[in-house]
């Protein structure tokens, strides 16, 4: 959850919509975060997203559980859940009637990154849009700048996730979006986070759920709220 890989090579392939592979087998703990993820996976369906899951035989160091990687034009829903401590620990904080809403809002997030690396728009500003503060991401020379670009370009997209995320709950869980809003808030906080996780301001402006414009699809309700992150500066 709540990072993206970009690779061409990723192991232990299991289709969305299609069999798993003939001796694979989805532990108890993968198949509940797989049908927690389903309404949102259904509705990329819908919208035809070119979307793969494949699931981890083991989780690396760092792994999150769930993640988005790109390959070509698909997008690849990583599920890193076996051995993985933060499988279950990524809801602390957050009530047992709400947690359902949250894993929603994870695979959405998710998705978020897929819309946008689909529709050709990652890592780009809105047409015309220059926001503010630019010259320090800018500012120095050499490796530091290009760290402090990939960083700024990593936090947009970050931000971006996260207000679908929020959309996607305030339009389809709204009796928890005041829950999942704070666990999300709490999860940002966490020190970890700092550099492109850091995505408070978006998730601040969210922090109502009338905060988003009535819109086609969350990907649209979240375009103008992330906007306004933008011009407020980073």
């Amino acid at each position: 959850m709540f990072k993206h890989i970009v690779t061409a090579a990723l192991c232990c392939w299991w289709f969305c919509c299609a069999p798993a592979r003939a001796g694979a087998s989805l532990t108890a703990q993968e198949t509940r975060w797989l049908r927690a993820a389903g309404p949102v996976l259904a509705f990329s369906q819908r919208l035809q997203l070119p979307i793969d899951i494949i699931v981890q035989p083991t989780a690396g160091p760092g792994d999150v559980p769930m993640a988005i990687g790109f390959d070509g034009k698909r997008c690849k829903l990583v599920l890193s859940l076996r051995g993985n401590p933060h499988a279950e620990a990524i809801f602390d904080g957050i009530a047992e009637a709400a947690r359902g809403a949250a894993a929603e809002a994870i695979a959405a997030h998710e998705i978020g990154h897929c819309w946008r690396y689909v529709h050709g728009a990652w890592h780009a500003l809105p047409a015309g849009f220059v926001e503010a503060g630019q010259g320090r991401a800018d500012s120095g020379a050499g490796t530091l700048t290009a760290a402090a670009r990939a960083t700024r370009q990593s936090r947009r997209e970050e931000g971006f996730a996260d207000l679908v995320a929020l959309a996607w709950t305030q339009r389809n869980h709204p009796q928890h979006y005041a829950q999942v809003v704070d666990w999300l808030a709490a999860v940002r906080a966490r020190p970890v986070t700092q550099g492109a996780h850091d995505t408070l301001p978006w998730v601040e402006l969210a922090r109502e759920p009338g905060a988003f414009e009535p819109a086609g699809t969350p990907f649209d309700a979240a375009a103008s709220l992330w906007k306004k992150g933008l011009l407020t500066g980073e």
